[in-house]
């Protein structure tokens, strides 16, 4: 099982919406991912975990590993909307990571009170409409 993603570009964020489940089969499509919104942006990166089913022990190291390869560029990752379970445990040498209980409240920390109808956007070609 793998997961499908989508990249927005809103005002000076970055969304990484992920959907599936973050295991060990989909820890390099994530990876990718992570690349890709290093790639097309400048701030901080929101992964919104919204339509995320789960995640494994792999899933959550490529999580810390993608603050960590944003903390190099000089930006922040954010979480937003945890699997149920509310488990993450990054590595020691993780940046910190904050989580917002949705993606309304990761937006409203970053002063957006409502997202742009026209916004640059990549995304997977099964993410789910």
């Amino acid at each position: 099982m793998t997961i499908e993603w989508r990249y927005t570009v809103e005002q000076e964020l970055g969304i990484l919406s992920v959907a599936g489940y973050l295991g060990p089969a989909a820890v390099h499509r994530f990876s990718g991912a992570v690349g890709w919104a290093v790639a097309r942006g400048a701030g901080p990166v929101i992964v919104d975990l919204t339509a995320l089913r789960g995640w494994s022990a792999e899933g959550q190291l490529a999580i810390s590993e993608a603050a960590r390869r944003l903390a190099a560029q000089g930006r922040n990752l954010e979480l937003a909307a945890i699997p149920a379970d509310g488990s993450l445990v990054p590595t020691g040498d993780c940046p910190p990571i904050p989580v917002h209980s949705d993606r309304t409240a990761a937006l409203a920390a970053h002063g957006v009170r409502r997202e742009a109808e026209e916004r640059q956007e990549w995304r997977t070609t099964g993410w789910p409409s």
